[in-house]
Order: structure tokens, then sequence, then C-alpha cells
């Protein structure tokens, strides 16, 4: 069942952005598992040599890492507020 949001959703409410981040992460891990996965096994399977598989593989699980890096040190979730003019 997917996560219901109480009131309307809002970019500027920090509880929101952080669900909201948390949720596109865990959809890019799903891509990827899909992705490998299914390259793995068709390597595996037809005894293919695909140098390039690693490397993608190394390099899409690097850029992944650096998506959860950014998620739960960088991203700043507090409150924002708005700029005051004089």
């Amino acid at each position: 069942m997917p996560p219901r949001w109480p009131r309307k959703p809002d970019r500027k409410d920090p509880a929101y952005r952080k669900l909201d981040d948390r949720m596109n992460f865990a959809t890019h891990v799903a891509v990827f598992a899909a992705c490998n996965s299914g390259l793995w096994f068709f390597h595996n399977f037809k005894s293919a040599s695909w140098e390039w598989l690693p490397w993608l593989t190394l390099g899409w699980l690097g850029v992944l890492l650096s998506h959860l890096l950014y998620i739960a040190a960088i991203a700043d979730y507090s409150e924002q507020t708005p700029p005051k003019s004089t």
C-alpha cells in the first residue's frame, strides 16, 4: 500500500520533501536492481563476453551510493523561510 499524505502535498514542506526524496531513491534502487539483474542474467545465460558490464554496474552503483549520501547527509530538510524584502 503506497504511503498516504495527510495534507495537500507541497514541496516547501520539509517532511514532504524528505519523503519524496526517499521514494525517488527507492525507485532508483528498484530500477538499478531490475536492470542489472537482467543484464547479468543474460550475460551468464548466453556466456557473453560483455567487458563493459562490470563497469556499468560499478558506475551505476557509484551513482546510487552518491544519491544515498545526498539524501542521508547533504540534503537540508529544515523549514524554508522566504527571504525578507527591504
